[in-house]
């Protein structure tokens, strides 16, 4: 989340042959198909960058209102909830054209360009199926509620229909931004090929106008008229723009996962549990967008595995799993974050840690650790913490001495810090998930928070101690040097003070409490001279792209995990852990290591997502605590992503680097694995260390 692009998969970290796509001769100038899908996602990020910015406002001006003027206002949180579902809606066309949204590419960055090109293209294409699909829903869902004038519970009783069409319009360019990257992948050639899709797409929509909310079944076979039409079309597309072969697969994956669905939709629950997580990783490893693979799952789910298909709640899920005001919180710490990179202040914040910890043995990499600490504070966010200190303290490290495992050791392990110390983006969806207090989550990442930053210098300081060659002599600062220094903390003081001192006081909740800080980092910039028009566009559209991609994945997410609490398999899985009398660490340990397992191949809020509605009522089953489970499945989600051979982490720092080996970068980090490791056992067996600082403030 730095001013250069972060990399938001193994693609983007890792240099491989197929850097460039096959992709037949483009003209010389863009196509008019390829130039206006562009300039609609343009419009689309111009609207979701003015929202945010408009939204913060609104924040900003209800916490002023309120606590200076003892005056506050009645359509603040409404109004700011439905701008927050337009920016997630309408910003997945501007995240699909960027490539932001998250796919695991263990096993697709390993082709050659023709193959990657194919594999790329069906997932467009598999993809774009349920888009159309959910797209399809939501406008009836929409039409609906205006013909039913159906309107809001809150003090506005807002007509839902118009915030919901946000949501409408989002899903049809999103459908339309898809489209626009099938095309650049692999442009049709003649005119007639490149012109039949755009005719299809057009009759498609008349066709399900005219269908309307009519459900004109097929056969008696459950199948619609609607969605039959939908996916006939989607294959004469994937001819006309892809060839036989890729609409051939499209088809028959959709086919041949139907048939298992099917086969299987009346054995036993486990099976069908085994089959949708299977079919979900299986869509995973052919390189379907995360959020999108869990909507595919979740669609076959809701079209074979009930008795009566219920394609309505793909519109529902939609609607209502990001219709909250707990979310708003997610892009205003975003935002926060990218001003705050922006101004440059991170860059001094390295440098006074430095001057503070270099004479002491591996003293510039504990200053990536407190600089990590604090760049974790205002960020919440591990992926966004690697890419910052990749460049800005990996670099210095190695022009000063230090061995190539220890910096970049110490700098993925730094990294993990990002969604434990508050805020936690992850902290924020995990909450408001499973219903517990964000700010007590808050509270309880401090102290572990703490500790693991005490044990990640200990551990360098032992390391540049006793291996030889790690890290070289630093010189001394004289105090008054020193003590000069700390005047370029003062912006994060002044804003972690903003920030955490108005949520723990009680003054703003956590939303409210990132516009404040999302407001005092855009003015750094304005008082370092760096606050233009343009810088203020493209951070909020960056913040529109990281929100698009982490809703994306709570809208699969909550598609997905319907399936599985309507089947009842969650349920299932705490019956059969009762009944086997598992001792309770053999349960956690389970859990963790398949927490660990899907680290190493899946972004951290996806992974989080995806298992909460299994693991979570087994763990509560359990007896353990939900807040201290929240702070050790952050934990384990992070060890994760630093996991030999596969975290992400691992590759984003592998793709900064100019000539360091993976290898390298692999042996570095193994010692703070082991360290976070056993920290786990610890708050296993002494779980007061979590609990102990929300317990004391609620005295």
């Amino acid at each position: 989340m730095g001013e250069s692009k972060m990399p938001h998969s193994y693609l983007d970290a890792v240099p491989h042959e197929s850097e460039t796509l096959e992709k037949r001769e483009p003209t010389d100038s863009p196509h008019p198909i390829s130039r206006s899908i562009d300039g609609l996602c343009s419009l689309a990020g111009i609207i979701s960058a003015a929202g945010l910015l408009i939204m913060t406002g609104i924040i900003c001006f209800e916490v002023i209102s309120r606590y200076f003027f003892n005056s506050p206002t009645s359509w603040s949180i409404e109004i700011a909830t439905y701008i927050f579902v337009a920016i997630a809606f309408l910003g997945l066309s501007v995240a699909q054209r960027s490539g932001s949204h998250v796919q695991v590419e263990i096993l697709v960055s390993r082709l050659d360009g023709p193959r990657r090109t194919q594999v790329e293209l069906s997932a467009c294409w598999i993809s774009l199926f349920f888009v159309g699909v959910a797209a399809w829903q939501m406008a009836k869902f929409n039409y609906r509620e205006y013909v039913n004038g159906t309107r809001d519970w809150g003090l506005l009783a807002t007509p839902q229909w118009i915030p919901e069409l946000a949501v409408s319009l989002g899903l049809i360019l999103f459908a339309v931004s898809i489209l626009g990257e099938i095309f650049r992948l692999r442009p049709p050639r003649s005119m007639f090929e490149q012109w039949i899709v755009p005719l299809i797409s057009l009759v498609l929509v008349a066709g399900l106008l005219l269908i309307g909310n009519e459900r004109i079944e097929l056969f008696e076979s459950g199948l619609t008229l609607g969605l039959v039409s939908i996916f006939v079309a989607l294959f004469a597309c994937a001819w006309a723009w892809s060839g036989l072969r890729i609409a051939s697969v499209f088809a028959l994956s959709y086919l041949a996962l139907g048939l298992l669905y099917y086969a299987l939709g009346d054995t036993s629950k486990l099976s069908v549990g085994l089959l949708l997580v299977g079919s979900l990783l299986l869509l995973l490893l052919a390189g379907v967008r995360v959020g999108l693979a869990m909507g595919v799952v979740g669609l076959l789910g809701l079209l074979l595995l009930f008795s009566s298909p219920n394609l309505a709640m793909l519109a529902d899920r939609s609607w209502t799993s990001i219709n909250t005001f707990t979310l708003t919180a997610i892009p205003m710490f975003v935002l926060m974050g990218h001003f705050l990179i922006r101004s440059g202040v991170t860059s001094d914040l390295f440098d006074t840690m430095t001057c503070w910890f270099g004479r002491m043995p591996g003293g510039l990499a504990n200053a990536s650790v407190g600089a990590s600490a604090v760049f974790a504070a205002v960020s919440g966010s591990s992926l966004a913490t690697a890419a910052t200190l990749g460049q800005v303290a990996a670099p210095e490290m190695m022009r000063r001495g230090y061995s190539a495992r220890l910096t970049y050791g110490v700098v993925a392990a730094g990294a993990t810090l990002g969604i434990l110390i508050p805020p936690s983006i992850a902290m924020i969806i995990y909450g408001n998930v499973v219903g517990v207090s964000i700010t007590q989550l808050f509270l309880a990442g401090m102290v572990p928070g703490a500790i693991l930053i005490g044990l990640f210098i200990t551990t360098v300081l032992v390391w540049s101690v006793f291996v030889p060659g790690a890290a070289p002599k630093e010189e001394s600062r004289r105090l008054g040097e020193k003590v000069a220094s700390l005047g370029k903390l003062l912006p994060f003081l002044i804003l972690i003070t903003a920030v955490l001192g108005s949520l723990y006081a009680g003054i703003a909740t956590p939303t409210e409490a990132g516009g404040v800080g999302a407001l005092i980092a855009m003015l750094l910039c304005l008082q370092r001279k760096k606050l233009t028009v343009k810088l203020v566009y493209e951070t909020a559209l960056e913040t529109v792209q990281v929100t698009a991609f982490i809703m994306l994945i709570v809208v699969g997410a909550a598609i997905f995990s319907w399936v599985f609490d309507f089947l009842q398999l969650p349920r299932e899985m705490v019956e059969y852990v009762q009944g086997s009398n598992l001792a309770p660490w053999v349960v956690m340990l389970a859990i963790g290591g398949v927490y660990l397992a899907l680290g190493t191949i899946i972004e951290s809020i996806s992974m989080m997502l995806m298992t909460l509605a299994v693991t979570y009522p087994i763990v509560i089953s359990l007896g353990f605590d939900p807040i201290w489970f929240g702070v050790v499945l952050v934990l384990l989600i992070e060890i994760g992503l630093v996991t030999p051979p596969v975290g992400i982490i691992l590759f984003i720092l592998r793709g900064l680097s100019d000539s360091v080996p993976l290898k390298e970068i692999v042996l570095g980090v193994v010692p703070f694995v082991l360290i976070m490791l056993s920290f786990i056992v610890f708050l296993y067996f002494f779980p007061e260390v979590v609990l102990w600082l929300p317990e004391k403030m609620n005295d």
